[in-house]
Parts: C-alpha cells; sequence; structure tokens
C-alpha cells in the first residue's frame, strides 16, 4: 500500500479562483509562488527560432552547464565542474533525485516548520521520515546550528532553504557556516534548497557549497529566472557521486526538455529584464509591508527575500483554509493557507505570493480593506459581547 501524504491544500484555492476566472469574475492570483511575467522576450525569439530548426529529443545541453558553471564563478566565487551539474525538469523532481539517491527507506530527513509542503510530503511519499522543527520569530524564521545540534539522535538529513518558503527568512552567511559544520560534525547529509537565489532584499543569500562542497544542491528557472512553466531546473551534486546521482535522474525522468534548454542559456543572459523583474518584487514588497498594519495585520514573518509574506491572521481566524477560501470567493484575491507549510500552526496564517504586478497588488489591497475590516469587527463585537 502506498504511503499517505497531505493533499496540497492551496491547489484547491487556485481550482476555486481558476473557476471564478473562467465565469468572468476578476480574480488576483496571490496564491503560488510564480512570476507574473514570462520568460524574457530574447529567449521566447530563441525558442521559436530553434522549433523551425530542430527536431529535438532526449539532451542535455553543455553549453547551458557551461554557462551555470559560469554563473556559480561569478555570483559565489565557487568553482563548479560542469561535471558535477544534472539539468532536472524543474526543482521538484530534483527533489526527488535527491532524496532517492542519498537516502535509504527509514531514514529521518530534518526540515523548518514553517516550510514548503512538497518537502514533508516527498519525504513521506519515499518511504522516509520527516522531522519537523518549530522556527519562530525567535530565530528569524529559519533553521540553526542550534536547531540540529539538540536533535538526538541526529537525522540522517537536512534539508536547507534559503531564502525560505512561506517566509522569505534568508539565514546569514556566518550561520549557514555553523550549520554546515554542525551537520558535518554529526554526520547529517544536506539537501540545500536555492530555487529563491537571485531574490534578496538586504543580505545577499549565500550558496551553502560554500560551506559544505559535498552538498546536493537544487535551483531552478522558475522563479528569478521567471520560466515556471517551462519546468527546468538543476542540482549541483558530489563530484565523487555523479554517476550514482546521474543514473537516478537518467532512470526516473531521462532528461528536460530540449526546448526549455535552449531558451534557458539564452534567459542568464538577460540580466537586465531579470533585474526589472526584481526592481518590481522590491515595490511591491514595500507597498504589502506598508499597506498590511493599515488592514489590521502586523504579525508577518520578515521577507528578506523570496516573494511572499507570511501573515498571522490568528485574530480574525484559527481556520485559514476556510479564510482563504472564503476570501477568494467574496473579494477575487486568492491566496495560500499556512495549513500547506505548518500543519501544527498553519491555521493562523496566510501566505500572499507578491510576484504580480504593481497593480494588482494595490488593486488587491484595496479590495481586502473592508473585507478585512468586517471579519476584525466581527470579532471584536463577540468578543465584547461575551464579556458583557
Amino acid at each position: 500500500m502506498s504511503t499517505p501524504i497531505d493533499p496540497f491544500h492551496t491547489m484547491g484555492i487556485s481550482r476555486i479562483a481558476h473557476a471564478m476566472k473562467a465565469a468572468g469574475k476578476s480574480v488576483i492570483h496571490m496564491e503560488f509562488g510564480q512570476p507574473s511575467t514570462g520568460a524574457p522576450a530574447a529567449a521566447i525569439a530563441e525558442a521559436h527560432r530553434v522549433l523551425d530548426i530542430d527536431g529535438m529529443g532526449y539532451w542535455e545541453s553543455p553549453g547551458l552547464k557551461a554557462r551555470i558553471a559560469r554563473h556559480y564563478r561569478t555570483t559565489y566565487g565557487l568553482d563548479v565542474s560542469p561535471d558535477r551539474i544534472l539539468l532536472t525538469c524543474g526543482a521538484s523532481p530534483g527533489l526527488v533525485i535527491a532524496l532517492s539517491a542519498a537516502f535509504k527507506p527509514g531514514d529521518r530527513i530534518g526540515v523548518a516548520r514553517p516550510g514548503y509542503v512538497a518537502y514533508r510530503n516527498a519525504i513521506r511519499a519515499l518511504k522516509l521520515e520527516p522531522l519537523e522543527i518549530a522556527c519562530g520569530a525567535e530565530t528569524g524564521f529559519h533553521l540553526t546550528a542550534a536547531h540540529i545540534a539538540d536533535i538526538d539522535p541526529p537525522p540522517e538529513g537536512m534539508i536547507i532553504a534559503s531564502p525560505a518558503n512561506p517566509t522569505g527568512a534568508i539565514i546569514p552567511g556566518a550561520e549557514l557556516a555553523r550549520v554546515a559544520e554542525t551537520c558535518r560534525a554529526r554526520g547529517v547529509r544536506i539537501i540545500s534548497d536555492e530555487i529563491y537565489h537571485g531574490l534578496s532584499y538586504g543580505e545577499p543569500e549565500r550558496c551553502m557549497l560554500a560551506f559544505d562542497p559535498d552538498a546536493i544542491v537544487i535551483n531552478s528557472f522558475s522563479k528569478y529566472f521567471s520560466m515556471a512553466a517551462w519546468r527546468l531546473g538543476w542540482m549541483v551534486v558530489p563530484e565523487a557521486e555523479v554517476e550514482h546521482y546521474r543514473a537516478y535522474n537518467a532512470n526516473l525522468f531521462l532528461t528536460p526538455p530540449s526546448l526549455s534548454q535552449h531558451a534557458a542559456l539564452v534567459t542568464m543572459d538577460c540580466e537586465a529584464d531579470l533585474q526589472a523583474n526584481l526592481a518590481v518584487y522590491v515595490r511591491n514588497r514595500q507597498i504589502m509591508l506598508d499597506a498590511l498594519p493599515s488592514l489590521g495585520v502586523e504579525a508577518i514573518a520578515p521577507p528578506d527575500g523570496a516573494f511572499y509574506i507570511y501573515a498571522d491572521v490568528g485574530h480574525m481566524t484559527d481556520d485559514s483554509l476556510a479564510f482563504c477560501e472564503a476570501m477568494v470567493r467574496e473579494t477575487g484575491v486568492a491566496a495560500a493557507t499556512g495549513l500547506d507549510f505548518d500543519p501544527v500552526d498553519g491555521r493562523r496564517f496566510v501566505r500572499f505570493s507578491f510576484a504580480v504586478s504593481t497593480a494588482e497588488v494595490e488593486d488587491a489591497i484595496e479590495r481586502l480593506r473592508p473585507w478585512f475590516a468586517v471579519r476584525r469587527d466581527a470579532v471584536l463585537s463577540a468578543t465584547t459581547g461575551a464579556a458583557g
């Protein structure tokens, strides 16, 4: 019998939103972590050109792997051989490959809570055991070396995400170094999810390879490179184990789409377009940080990177799934329930993605202002009535 896993609740919220849109209603999609912009125009032009001249097939682009290796040199000052880079059908298959190839059934894998829903569910589906570690405001909503040092016995693996989903928290470089040192001392293998690299609003993110050269790194073209629908990512794997990981990738997924690889090679040099997208996220982030307190939402995680606001709405509801379902139906603003990211405390939280246009962010705030006010007033009235 297969292992049961939790549903991805936000998929249901998105289905409601898409059904409303199909019925002609106005919807603002802030439920998923995907840029509202597409791939850069030059990348799309390259895709059109390739479609006309290349029948394509199963293929890994040597040029793209070399370009990714150059990215590690110019961005992080790291020398990574192209041979260590595996091209994947997105970051999600990369996670499956990493968990399957590095661990055996029954192994315990530590993850932050709140954290990306697919971590614990992929771990369970692969017959591994998720070990969720509460990471709240006291540690900046991210894992620390102290968290890992306190686990007895130590887990076989840890998934580290910086910037993190849903909070956008970035682990400072000094703490990442301590995390790597603690994991090394305790025999814990690190999977570093770096798909939000390039999206930071203060201290830059650091690559785990700078602290643990044998970490398994997962990245994607979906976020900073704005190619979510192209389903393309990559992994950097330990040099001594390249063939081991390559075998898993080839047998489970063959190769990623050839067309996506052609487009991605061009995308990596479209820095002006990518930085323009980032500038929009910077504006959107500030607009939301300025506006949410006026809506009565003051307790939020610090969005150091990525493009999310993880907000505590516990003063209005203890059922964030029902809250999000009502919100999209009544305002057209779709957001993610915190239950996807935290099965313990997520009933108090919602996540808004600000990877939409600035006009949509401003529209969403105006739609939510009266809707939130009604809920705050209802809670206040109920509290006052109970007190009387």
